[in-house]
């Protein structure tokens, strides 16, 4: 099977994730994308971040009914020390050697990815899916290659319309500590979730 690799804090999950990932899934031609949501993010310290098992919980509720296109990965909860994407990526390859995977990610990504754990290493395991975001510019193989001090031949980065959707997880996180209304940024059953389990209130 050909399999997208998307990660992220999922902080919450919201729209502009699951589209991303059925772009990814219908441009690409991939059986699934398996949603990966990260344990221990590298950039972010734990206490800022939702408990894994609410963001998975988040996750499910996302993509109920679509197990065919979509799943969770639980691979990082279950992976001590920070969470790698090289890490996750070669431990999948080792588990499911007939699957065949790429990585989704946005375009914000490529700028900052010289600052990933082994970044080299990533783009010579994978193909990079890579969605277009709002006022980021898209960087074609020979500008991540440059950055990566790499030579072009060794990335293989293919681009996905997407529609551009502006949306942040942090920014849904302070509509909700401001009682602003998120409906339709996230998915009902996300909604609900949120609020049921107060997640995001300042008291």
């Amino acid at each position: 099977m050909r399999i997208g690799i998307f990660g992220g804090t999922f902080d919450p999950i919201h729209i502009g994730h699951l589209v991303v990932a059925e772009q990814c899934r219908e441009q690409a031609k991939l059986d699934q994308v398996w949603f990966i949501p990260t344990a221990q993010p590298p950039h972010k310290p734990n206490s800022l971040v939702t408990s894994f098992d609410r963001r998975a919980d988040m996750v499910r509720l996302a993509i109920a009914g679509q197990e065919h296109r979509f799943l969770v990965s639980e691979i990082e909860k279950e992976r001590s020390g920070p969470s790698y994407t090289l890490d996750t990526i070669q431990q999948l390859q080792r588990q499911y050697p007939e699957h065949e995977f790429f990585l989704c990610l946005g375009a914000d990504c490529l700028p900052e990815m010289h600052l990933w754990y082994h970044p080299q290493e990533i783009c010579q395991l994978v193909p990079l899916l890579v969605a277009a975001r709002p006022n980021y510019p898209v960087w074609s193989r020979e500008q991540l290659a440059d950055s990566l001090g790499i030579s072009p031949s060794q990335v293989r980065l293919t681009l996905v319309e997407v529609p551009l959707i502006e949306l942040a997880s942090r920014d849904l996180r302070r509509r909700v500590q401001e009682k602003r209304s998120i409906l339709y940024l996230v998915p009902h059953a996300v909604q609900v979730f949120i609020s049921e389990k107060k997640l995001y209130r300042s008291e």
